[in-house]
């Protein structure tokens, strides 16, 4: 059994990749103390500011990370994502702006799929601010946010070393002089293909759910928009 602590499988060049997708989508992020779990959906962006999604050159593996799920449960994510076509984003539910808005994106790409394509793909919304993101909060946001996602959280340091190892930047919460609590992450979606299990695929923030609808029917295929 692998340890819950990430392990980045390297290959020759993949530092280039790391060091080229570290530069993209550092967003910080403020709040106030309480928290945002259960309020309404940010209205999802449907203009079309010509933003894509951009493919690798050097695919990233998936982060090999054992975290807990909203029900509570160990959420292998290798495993329990295996041969399926995943999204994977870093966020956090306190996110007063990118992390909503992407979500929805999102989701509302994926309700426009036939109800079996929708079932395939798995949307995993993985907490950069673990210490207030339990299961239930996770669960009550995503609810909100993104029905039928994984919300999955755990131990920060297993989360920020398996986001280095795609490529997004993850820092400690902290809060500011006035009181308001400021979390930065990277805001890079990432897509694996179901036929390899690697990331061919990159959207940084900005890309519109138009975008996601489009390209999902390719990627569920495991094929490249």
């Amino acid at each position: 059994m692998r340890s819950t602590t990430a392990h980045t499988r390297r290959r020759a060049g993949l530092a280039l990749a790391l060091a080229a997708a570290l530069a993209v989508g550092a967003t910080a992020c403020g709040s106030d103390g309480g928290s945002t779990s259960g309020t309404p959906a940010a209205e999802a962006s449907k203009g079309t500011d010509g933003k894509q999604g951009v493919v690798l050159d050097r695919p990233f593996e998936k982060p090999d990370m054992i975290l807990t799920d909203t029900d509570g449960e160990e959420f292998d994510l290798i495993e329990e994502t295996k041969g399926k076509p995943t999204l994977v984003y870093f966020g956090y539910t306190n996110c007063p702006d990118v992390c909503p808005l992407t979500m929805s994106n999102i989701a509302f790409a994926r309700s426009q799929l036939p109800k079996a394509d929708q079932d395939k793909l798995q949307v995993v919304f993985v907490t950069s601010d673990p210490e207030r993101d339990t299961p239930e909060e996770l669960g009550k946001w995503l609810k909100s946010a993104a029905p039928g996602s994984i919300g999955l959280t755990g131990d920060f340091d297993t989360i920020q070393a398996g986001a280095r190892s795609v490529g997004v930047a993850i820092e400690p919460s902290f809060k500011e002089k006035n009181g308001d609590i400021v979390s930065t992450h990277g805001s890079q979606v990432l897509f694996f293909s179901p036929k390899d299990d690697r990331a061919h695929v990159l959207y940084t923030e900005g890309v519109t759910a138009e975008t996601f609808e489009k390209d999902f029917p390719k990627l569920i295929k495991g094929e490249n928009p």
